[in-house]
């Protein structure tokens, strides 16, 4: 299931209900951390993680720090964020592979997603984009498909490893057309990019930030994007939903997180801090400019229930890969 458009109806009421801050614990009285569960380095989830921590600081009395921890696909630093004290100085901004896919991928974690945290915000997503090489005799999604089902297993498509968002809506892709794509898994996405530039790889389900410079190039071809409606970073691209195809949504999502136990009061107050930033025009165009597509927002309640969907959806997709880790 996709991310929906209800974020500007559900921002309202929670501005409606939020009580006001005379009633609101005394938060925060002291600086914030937002444990990022990867490394620094300008990647997609860094680069929006550290403007949503400006804007958010601009609302507080106290500065707000990002502190990456990488290490086994985010299990590392969101088992940190898991241990921390709930008293709203440490906050948890993570995503999709962390929480829905790593369950599904490892055999023993260290923790639990739904059982561990206490939901914020679903905070909105970065949808993936089918490109090809531009050699490849496909210019449009019905093509590639057809082309992927007159020659099983000659397109080979490249990804950030087993269970990354390229993986898995590879794998959407595959089990929705009935065709099999060969996957080959690189260390970065550089290198797979490099690859795809060349010939080597045919294909890749990227993010829509890393394919948007290789697209406005001409070093490789937009078939679609995986999306309810098109991208701004690349409006010229039809999703799969116009070519014909509306089950091939898919794409990184993210969210705010507070450790278990975190007071219903915090919850609220920083729930309407961050929908006051997602509904800021400045603060939109920033987070825009840098990929995101803004379908999320609203309640906790919103995100607890959308967790819960996608962890059965790729608890799905990871079976029907059969990657596994440990």
């Amino acid at each position: 299931m996709s991310l929906t458009r209800r974020s500007l109806l559900a921002t309202a009421a929670i501005a409606a209900t939020t009580p006001s801050l005379a009633q609101a614990p005394a938060w925060p009285t002291r600086p914030i951390r937002i444990i990022l569960p990867a490394p620094g380095g300008g990647g997609t989830a860094d680069t929006l993680a550290r403007i949503f921590a400006q804007e958010l600081e601009k609302r507080l009395p106290q500065p707000v720090v990002i502190e990456n921890r990488g290490g086994a696909a985010g299990n590392i630093g969101a088992t940190a964020a898991a241990r921390a004290e709930p008293d709203g100085h440490t906050i948890l901004w993570t995503w999709a592979g962390t929480l829905a896919t790593n369950p599904a991928m490892y055999r023993d974690m260290p923790f639990d997603p739904v059982r561990d945290f206490t939901p914020v915000i679903l905070l909105g997503s970065v949808p993936n984009i089918l490109t090809v090489n531009n050699d490849l005799p496909a210019r449009d999604l019905a093509a590639f498909t057809a082309y992927a089902k007159a020659n099983p297993g000659a397109i080979n498509h490249g990804t950030t490893g087993n269970g990354s968002s390229m993986h898995l809506a590879a794998e959407l892709f595959a089990s929705r057309t009935g065709t099999q794509l060969t996957h080959v898994p690189y260390a970065a996405p550089a290198a797979a990019t490099t690859d795809l530039i060349a010939g080597r790889i045919q294909a890749m389900f990227n993010l829509v930030t890393g394919a948007k410079p290789l697209v406005e190039a001409g070093r490789v071809r937009a078939i679609a994007v995986l999306s309810e409606s098109r991208v701004p970073q690349l409006p010229d691209v039809p999703t799969a939903a116009e070519l014909g195809m509306p089950g091939l949504a898919f794409g990184t999502w993210f969210c705010l997180m507070l450790p278990r136990g975190a007071s219903p009061a915090l919850v609220t107050r920083l729930n309407a801090l961050a929908n006051e930033v997602l509904a800021d025009p400045g603060a939109r165009s920033r987070l825009e400019a840098a990929g995101m597509a803004f379908d999320g927002g609203g309640t906790p309640e919103r995100l607890a229930t959308y967790l819960q969907e996608e962890l059965v959806r790729h608890a799905e997709l990871v079976r029907i890969s059969g990657a596994r880790i440990n």
